[in-house]
């Protein structure tokens, strides 16, 4: 008999934190924000070297890229002789950049560019828009909003 008696309070007592740990969670979803960022002109483009570079190039590409009006960041990938850098969409664009760079150093390389199908895709990089998660979410702020 105690057995029984202690496996039912156990039971309860797993039932209880299930149901209260499933209250906060619909609590959660309810009252978020989505997150406001104030980096709405922060643009991210990529530039793709045809010939390998070695850690000079690279520190000068740097250099020459932190010397343009609007670029913020950038990182270079050796491996795959790609840079990407932020930039504000407000001082400059990614032609423009890419333009500036080219007349300061003459580097064989092109801009990326997206086809119109990817570009017009939306896509989130959290959730699967056709998952469990996603769809538990949707339908917890419908109830609620």
């Amino acid at each position: 008999m105690k057995i029984n008696r202690k496996i039912k309070i156990a039971a309860y007592s797993i039932s209880g934190i299930v149901l209260l740990l499933f209250v906060v969670l619909v609590a959660h979803i309810a009252t978020a924000k989505p997150a406001v960022y104030d980096n709405a002109n922060l643009q991210i483009s990529r530039i793709d070297f045809k010939a390998p570079l070695d850690s000079a190039q690279v520190k000068e590409i740097h250099r020459n890229l932190k010397s343009i009006a609007g670029v913020k960041n950038d990182h270079f990938n050796a491996a795959k002789g790609v840079v990407v850098y932020f930039h504000d969409n407000r001082i400059a664009d990614s032609k423009k950049v890419y333009d500036q760079l080219m007349a300061k150093g003459g580097y064989k390389a092109e801009r990326f560019l997206i086809s119109d199908e990817m570009a017009a895709r939306q896509v989130c990089p959290v959730m699967n828009r056709d998952g469990f998660s996603y769809k538990f979410s949707q339908g917890i702020k419908r109830i609620f909003n």
